[in-house]
């Protein structure tokens, strides 16, 4: 694809911040809306007030992760600039390319409203796998932090066994932790033992679960349920990894004084250079396969 491009980043954190320094380097044209803070920035980066002038001379519009928390407006954490998504959709030309982090289907809706397509970045297979990269590095720092004994030596328990239960169970395993890692299904299981790490089905928890020291969540549903922590062990540490709702019963914690911490959004609390980057490469390969296909005008 050309660098002969106008990116147009809207709102977002440091993940953005980084993002828009790496399309730089990488000889793109960017410019930014949603920021208060120009030094944040690579000196080549451009400072566009929201209106329709600086959006409609976009050719690709990133939005950030997630892209709203309110499905009204843009998501700018690190700025006091309102965005409203109904106006942003109205400004964009249409040849653009619009692309974002977390898209519900409300706003997909309000894009559809306009004839416009909101590509969701985060959707992507191979976002997913890099992601799970910061995401493991942060929950090891976590442990480290939060127990008072080494990883190596000690019990780790992994619940799931996707894309990050795969990762944690590597890393752990590698530190010298013996891990166990609980899954559903019996292919998974076969995979776990194959591995040389120890498995288990979840129908099994409640006998095992209160030998660990370090439990780690990955799974967005309730997995560990008031039942089951009554049996963990006082002086365990739970990460909770999954996504909203997540799968730790937070009121049944903390009235057994279990020590449970939620660490949502990792890579762009540990990583930003790295999520940014990360987030980057997936939106190229988004326009790169629009191109190929001849759905995009880039």
């Amino acid at each position: 694809m050309s660098t002969n491009k106008n990116f147009l980043i809207c709102g977002g954190d440091l993940r953005q911040v980084k993002l828009a320094d790496s399309l730089i380097k990488d000889g793109y044209s960017v410019t930014v809306s949603g920021f208060d803070d120009k030094s944040l920035f690579n000196e080549n980066v451009v400072f566009g007030k929201f209106c329709k002038e600086t959006v409609n001379g976009a050719d690709v519009i990133i939005l950030p992760l997630p892209c709203s928390k309110d499905n009204k407006t843009i998501n700018t954490p690190i700025s006091n600039d309102i965005i409203n998504i109904n106006e942003l959709f109205s400004f964009v030309n249409s040849r653009a390319i619009i692309t974002g982090g977390k898209i519900t289907d409300e706003i997909k809706s309000l894009a559809q409203n306009y004839n416009l397509t909101v590509y969701d970045y985060l959707n992507r297979e191979e976002m997913a796998i890099y992601n799970a990269i910061p995401t493991v590095e942060g929950a090891i720092e976590i442990a480290i932090k939060n127990t008072p004994i080494t990883i190596h030596g000690s019990k780790v328990l992994v619940l799931g066994f996707g894309r990050i239960g795969k990762l944690l169970c590597d890393r752990f395993s590698a530190l010298g932790a013996e891990v166990t890692a609980e899954a559903r299904k019996v292919s998974d299981l076969a995979w776990i033992k194959s591995y040389g790490y120890i498995g288990i089905p979840l129908s099994a928890l409640s006998r095992t679960i209160g030998v660990y020291d370090v439990i780690i969540n990955t799974v967005p549903s309730g997995i560990l349920t008031e039942q089951l922590l009554t049996l963990v062990k006082d002086e365990a540490l739970i990460i909770d990894l999954a996504s909203k709702p997540g799968g730790v019963n937070l009121e049944a914690a903390s009235k057994l004084n279990k020590k449970v911490i939620w660490a949502l959004s990792l890579p762009g609390a540990v990583a930003p250079v790295t999520a940014g980057i990360i987030i980057k490469d997936t939106i190229l390969n988004i326009l790169d396969e629009l191109e190929a296909t001849n759905i995009g005008t880039l």
